[in-house]
């Protein structure tokens, strides 16, 4: 059994609290350790330790954190296996998919490796007479990360680095669920160069969440994870006066048209529903066959591969589809294909009686598909976070294109058709963040910025890419004129350049 604590001013540290949290292996359903929870002065331990390295690193030129920002993407690459080991054992999902992940949140140091490019500022000389105008971007302070379970590697990535390289210090708050990467990830961004102090970690659940909300000496919040959750960690940081990106839950739709390559589809519908058990904020959940024969022929070629998917422990070759990460989100994912059949719905697969040989106790479930449902059920209308795909049938391209639309979720949404005017028409009229065309899980690459519409994002900036730039600094404007012996008496009035 092991004992996770904390990361403080560059050591691991114990927990002091007295609160602990089990950590699981999803495969097995065995208990393998447990997680000190943070009290509001463990807290204030890692901010006080971030803010004390803060201003030293802050004058750190852009060139020497770029480097450190070099090391780190060496470091990561050498350990993408055993980052991904500790996601799977933890999580659950397969190990390729682990991987696949960790290098995702690669990509974001490989973005942030571009900061002196990234911070330039802008320059207009003369913008008077004897007068330059220029601006500079500054970093916030400390800024804090809270992650979600799903992506224990990739969403811390996607935030300390970017934040870090900018001259902020960091303090995150990774899922109690699975936080022994986030100690990994720490452990490494010393290595590379970090100073003790600027990469903290602080493991617990809702009250160290307040603590990093109330706390004064933290200037930004980042945070992914469910709606709920989302929207009040915006109204509570906002209100302490933090900065606050909180990207939140998804109803992901993909629509079919009758061109559509129906096994390039049904591919498509596999690995973006099914894929890491459908616990991905960008997982397909809806599939929108325009047209009755357009849905009976998909259906036809998808019933079976839902069936035929190869379900085991993540560790094992060939695995398509791990285990749930809980056994609680395991009966809250149930709960919903039971709803679904009381509401109506047709289970056309039903993964509820799915055991594993061997793996009696491990929270699994096979997969689970729908048809005919309605945009008035529960089960389309609410995030289901598993391996349970809805199939909704359109009559029309407007009938598909209005019912995404009217959503209250915006975060990704594909389409796949061969016929290009459909596919601008609908990537233009579409009410969500991120789309992709004959691409069923569109998330942008780490130069481009990550994030969702309506309900799925509280606040006004995306994060990575130069949306993640702009959130992790602020702007300093600086009006510049040098003595040149000529003057121009006191103006009273609002100064007019000239």
């Amino acid at each position: 059994m092991k004992d996770i604590g904390h990361f403080i001013a560059g050591e691991r540290v114990a927990g002091t609290s007295g609160v602990f949290g089990p950590i699981f292996d999803p495969a097995t359903g065995e208990e393998t350790g447990r997680v000190a929870f943070a009290s509001a002065a463990e807290v204030d331990a890692a901010v006080r330790a971030a803010k004390a390295a803060q201003p030293a690193w802050a004058e750190v030129s852009v060139v020497r954190r770029m480097r450190v920002m070099f090391k780190l993407k060496e470091l990561l690459e050498k350990n993408v296996d055993r980052l991904a080991r500790l996601v799977t054992e933890e999580h659950g999902k397969t190990l390729e998919d682990a991987k696949g992940s960790v290098q995702r949140g690669i990509e974001v140091v490989e973005f942030a490796c571009g900061l002196p490019h990234l911070l330039k500022g802008e320059f207009s000389h003369q913008v008077a007479t004897g007068i330059d105008l220029w601006s500079v971007r500054h970093p916030l302070g400390v800024c804090a990360g809270i992650t979600p379970f799903n992506f224990p590697a990739m969403i811390p990535l996607w935030m300390a680095p970017l934040a870090i390289a900018c001259g902020n210090a960091f303090v995150l708050k990774p899922s109690e669920k699975d936080p022994s990467c986030g100690m990994a990830l720490a452990e490494l961004f010393l290595e590379a160069g970090v100073p003790p102090g600027i990469m903290n970690v602080v493991n617990g659940g809702k009250d160290t969440v307040d603590a990093i909300l109330a706390h004064p000496d933290i200037a930004a919040v980042s945070f992914v994870g469910a709606t709920a959750t989302a929207e009040y960690i915006y109204r509570t940081g906002t209100a302490h006066g933090k900065r606050v990106q909180a990207l939140g839950g998804a109803k992901n739709h993909m629509v079919i048209l009758p061109d559509a390559d129906l096994d390039m589809a049904v591919d498509a519908l596999v690995g973006a529903a099914y894929g890491s058990a459908g616990e991905r904020c960008m997982a397909i959940s809806v599939a929108v066959p325009v047209g009755d024969k357009t849905a009976d022929a998909l259906l036809e070629k998808l019933v079976p591969r839902v069936r035929q998917l190869k379900i085991g422990p993540g560790t094992e070759p060939g695995v398509e589809m791990g285990p749930l990460v809980t056994r609680e989100h395991l009966d809250k994912v149930r709960s919903y294909v039971e709803l679904g059949v009381k509401e109506g719905a047709e289970l056309l697969v039903d993964g509820r009686d799915f055991k594993m040989q061997g793996y009696e106790k491990g929270f699994y479930l096979g997969g689970c598909l729908f048809d005919r449902v309605t945009t008035n059920m529960r089960i389309y209308k609410e995030e289901i976070f598993g391996p349970v795909l809805s199939t909704v049938r359109a009559r029309s391209f407007d009938e598909a294109v209005a019912m995404v639309n009217a959503h209250e979720y915006g975060n990704g949404v594909a389409i796949f058709t061969r016929d290009g005017d459909a596919a601008r028409t609908f990537a233009n009229a579409v009410n969500i963040g991120m789309v992709g065309v004959n691409v069923p899980i569109p998330v942008p690459l780490a130069f481009h910025s990550f994030g969702g519409w309506k309900r799925s994002l509280f606040g006004d900036h995306h994060t990575h890419g130069m949306e993640g730039i702009r959130f992790y600094t602020k702007l300093k404007a600086i009006t510049g004129r040098w003595p040149t012996g000529i003057r121009a008496g006191a103006e009273f009035s609002m100064p007019l350049l000239r």
